[in-house]
């Protein structure tokens, strides 16, 4: 086959970071012929049913959209069958595709993800990578199979995680460069100028889904850990403490190795907090209720005295 040749594919995918590779995708001339996507969910005041960001991209397209919630019915095989694919594009999709969606197109089903594999195979590669205190990450393209993220990888591409690097801004990056690989990686793949490459045995870790209380602040924890925590969970679900009962989210922090004081007490009038080791100073806060902001304005109009213990 020509690498240049459209091809006949399906995408599946939900958030966000699955939208540019389906851009990618249609810029590159390929034949997007069904979307499949999360079911839409209630959200709002009004409880509506509202679609997933890649479901209304695929509306705003005029694509087929499909959104079944489950691929495990004979009904929904077969519909997917019907479609005489030559691949699958899977990106962040959230439902488990079983071997007979697995093996129906003619190339398979090829997944972008957001990891280099066999390290963060799992929902949340991104957030724990930030926490690990990763140096690199990066994307890469796999061949899917029926385990958890196990496949064999076609190709990868590196980023560093800088300092200040928020889970956010990580995002975005890798779902940039995981859409540019794709395209990359399919045409030639198709050409059979790319052989997948099983993943090593060693080094598999697993990204965990996250869970909402992960974002509170444990500061009988390391300084450097919580930092960490608090760039990885940015935007969701978010880091806080708590203080007369009451929640406050903190955005970013500075770390101070020279604190040392029970864990949880307020050393200073800049809302230093000791830890196990060394101190966070919060530099961006909100009060329930409130906007969020930096600290010294927060301080200026709600204080917290040296010497207050926070959980």
């Amino acid at each position: 086959m020509n690498a240049t040749a459209p091809l006949r594919l399906a995408f599946m995918g939900s958030p966000e970071f699955s939208i540019p590779t389906l851009h990618a995708l249609i810029d590159a001339g390929h034949d997007v012929v069904c979307v499949y996507a999360q079911p839409p969910k209630p959200a709002g005041r009004g409880h509506k049913e509202t679609p997933c960001p890649v479901h209304a991209e695929a509306i705003r397209l005029g694509i087929e959209a499909r959104t079944p919630k489950s691929l495990r019915d004979p009904d929904a095989q077969a519909a997917f069958h019907a479609l005489d694919l030559d691949c699958a594009i899977v990106v962040a999709y959230g439902l488990i595709l079983p071997e007979e969606i697995l093996t129906a197109p003619r190339l398979g089903c090829l997944n972008v993800h957001a990891s280099l594999l066999p390290r963060w195979r799992g929902a949340a590669p991104i957030q724990r990578a930030i926490m690990a205190g990763d140096a690199e990450t990066g994307v890469g393209i796999m061949k899917m199979d029926v385990g958890l993220d196990t496949g064999d990888v076609l190709a990868e591409a590196r980023t560093p995680i800088g300092d200040d690097e928020t889970a956010s801004t990580l995002h975005d990056r890798l779902s940039t460069m995981g859409a540019e690989l794709l395209t990359r990686t399919l045409s030639a793949y198709a050409s059979g100028d790319i052989v997948p490459v099983p993943q090593p045995e060693d080094g598999v870790t697993y990204a965990h889904k996250l869970e909402r209380g992960e974002g509170r602040l444990d500061f009988t924890k390391p300084a450097v850990e919580l930092e960490r925590t608090v760039r990885a969970l940015n935007p969701w679900p978010g880091t806080w403490f708590e203080y007369n009962g009451e929640r406050f989210k903190v955005a970013a922090v500075d770390v101070d190795p020279g604190v040392s004081a029970s864990p949880g007490t307020v050393v200073d009038d800049r809302l230093t907090i000791a830890c196990a080791d060394g101190g966070l100073r919060p530099r961006r806060v909100q009060r329930p209720g409130k906007s969020m902001t930096d600290v010294d304005a927060f301080l200026r109009g709600y204080g917290i005295e040296a010497g207050t213990h926070l959980a």
